[in-house]
């Protein structure tokens, strides 16, 4: 696989449920993410920001973008 150009962490949260029950989510985004940074202390970071929040953290999620080819 090529290397990585741009890393983007997203935090999605639970705002509340809509009629039926299902979760209302809200997501927040980080961009310009150091491309080697390493998971797991991304996810420490991700539980520290989520504790400063009012609603309830669902998802964490890591999306990185490569470079295949010239």
């Amino acid at each position: 696989m090529g290397d990585i150009t741009f890393s983007r962490l997203s935090l999605l949260f639970i705002t509340g449920y809509n009629d039926e029950g299902e979760p209302v989510m809200k997501a927040k985004h980080f961009n310009n993410i150091i491309p080697q940074a390493d998971s797991e202390k991304l996810f420490q970071t991700a539980l520290a920001l989520a504790s400063l929040q009012k609603h309830d953290l669902d998802i964490v999620e890591r999306s990185n973008t490569y470079e295949l080819g010239n």
